[in-house]
């Protein structure tokens, strides 16, 4: 069975940090493009914060640049989130999702994780 598993999440003060953990069953991260997206209040349309590829190449939205930092363990088969200097906007359930490499359009994921909740409280 193909899974995604977020772990991670919790309730944090402002200003301060957390390390979300993606981890992958059934298939392997190597050849996939694996992205953390978030739903929360006015955010449903955001979309991927993150995406790293298995080159080792991320891009990031502009408004987490710089804060947040997409990493991946294709040996571990798991891809991290960290997040620093949270704010409370950032309050959110995230997900990571995937989808191949090959049929990577900059947009859509076919694989997606049950989501884990960041509260940012100030």
């Amino acid at each position: 069975e193909v899974r995604l598993v977020e772990s991670g999440g919790g309730l944090v003060q402002a200003g301060e940090s957390l390390r979300l953990s993606c981890t992958a069953s059934g298939f392997n991260f190597d050849g996939y493009a694996v992205g953390w997206i978030r739903h929360g209040p006015g955010l449903e349309s955001e979309g991927a914060l993150c995406v790293s590829m298995s080159d080792g190449m991320a891009n990031y939205m502009a408004h987490v640049n710089g804060r947040f930092t997409i990493s991946r363990d294709n040996a571990g088969n798991t891809v991290y989130l960290q997040m620093n200097n949270l704010k409370t906007e950032d309050t959110a359930t995230y997900y990571c999702a995937a989808v191949a490499e090959n049929e990577y359009d900059g947009d859509k994921f076919d694989i997606w994780g049950q989501g884990t909740q960041v509260t940012v409280s100030s």
